[in-house]
């Protein structure tokens, strides 16, 4: 099954304004919090964030060679250059010269950053990995695929995320559509997948009703595995009905169930942000730990300006036991 045909998510955002200010304007009483202030260059799609130990916060998001953003104190957001100035000659392969949903975090002294590569709608998509020391825009070595999906698979080889547990094994999940969310062991050593392991674990699916679950964020916090994941439909400006929902697991492959004990597999899953407000469709989620404390890193389209995607950011709680943005 295909996904609902939307606008390429590029053409979305080359359309909009490059500079805007989210205002935090009161609301009636929700049970989901406000994004938190951002200003500057906010407006973003699938965003992925993390802060240099010089404290500077290096942000990519989906779009052209993987659209940049950085920041020195996580409220005002500048725009650089793409990730890659010469985009990868291997994803033509897919049909696109854009890549999507990139996934950044720090291993060994150096920035890995897996991502996407698709077309709206297609299930001929790729996982690629790329590497730099310093992080910044123009910077990184491509490694090619780390992993494929074709027309005739029952599932979609993008939203890519990779997990580091504390034994030091490496798991990568991903997934949109089709039969969910799914997991592959990752060798350290190359970033691709362990050929001593190749099993393609099951996280989450819809087996009834929509098929749309997608963008899969691990984090194990309290001895828990934390699934966030994002549903619904994203990409359709103020008729997104995209949502946040998470699940846990005392296993990082699963099972992982929600607050109520449904299988995230049947369906399940516990609502971290819906749409409220002027902020519609709130997805395409990282987490991101900070100074002072988790952050939910997110897109949402803003009633208040005709749907365009922009940055959201939000604070997490734990001490219930699962994880409520603030």
């Amino acid at each position: 099954m295909s996904r609902t045909p939307r606008p390429s998510r590029r053409a979305t955002l080359l359309a909009l304004p490059a500079a805007v200010l989210l205002a935090l304007t009161p609301t009636t009483a929700s049970a989901y919090p406000n994004p938190g202030t951002v200003t500057g260059s906010t407006v973003v799609h699938d965003p992925t964030m993390i802060r240099t130990s010089a404290g500077r916060y290096l942000l990519y998001a989906t779009g052209g060679g993987l659209s940049h953003r950085t920041s020195t104190d996580r409220i005002a957001f500048s725009a650089g250059g793409d990730a890659f100035s010469t985009r990868p000659s291997w994803w033509s392969s897919y049909g696109t010269t854009e890549a999507w949903a990139p996934d950044i975090s720090y291993q060994g002294g150096k920035y890995l950053m897996y991502y996407a590569v698709s077309t709206f709608g297609s299930n001929k998509s790729a996982i690629g990995l790329a590497g730099s020391t310093t992080g910044l825009p123009g910077s990184w070595t491509d490694y090619g695929t780390v992993y494929t999906s074709t027309t005739s698979s029952d599932y979609n080889a993008i939203d890519p995320n990779l997990f580091v547990d504390d034994d030091g094994k490496w798991w990568l999940s991903f997934g949109s559509w089709w039969t969910g969310l799914k997991m592959i062991q990752i060798n350290p050593s190359t970033g691709k997948q362990l050929s001593s392991n190749t099993t393609r674990y099951s996280l989450a699916s819809r087996p009834t009703g929509t098929k749309a679950v997608e963008a899969p964020f691990i984090v194990k916090r309290n001895g828990y595995y934390y699934l966030f994941a994002s549903y619904d439909t994203c990409c359709a400006g103020t008729s997104s009905t995209y949502k946040v929902k998470v699940g846990r697991a005392t296993s990082v492959t699963g099972p992982y169930h929600d607050k109520n004990g449904v299988a995230l597999t049947n369906n399940g899953g516990t609502p971290v942000l819906e749409s409220h407000g002027r902020y519609i469709g709130p997805g395409g989620q990282s987490i991101m730990k900070d100074v002072d404390g988790d952050l939910i890193v997110y897109h949402y389209y803003d009633g208040n300006d005709n749907g365009t995607p922009k940055l959201g950011i939000n604070l997490l709680n734990w001490s219930s036991g699962w994880p409520v943005a603030y």
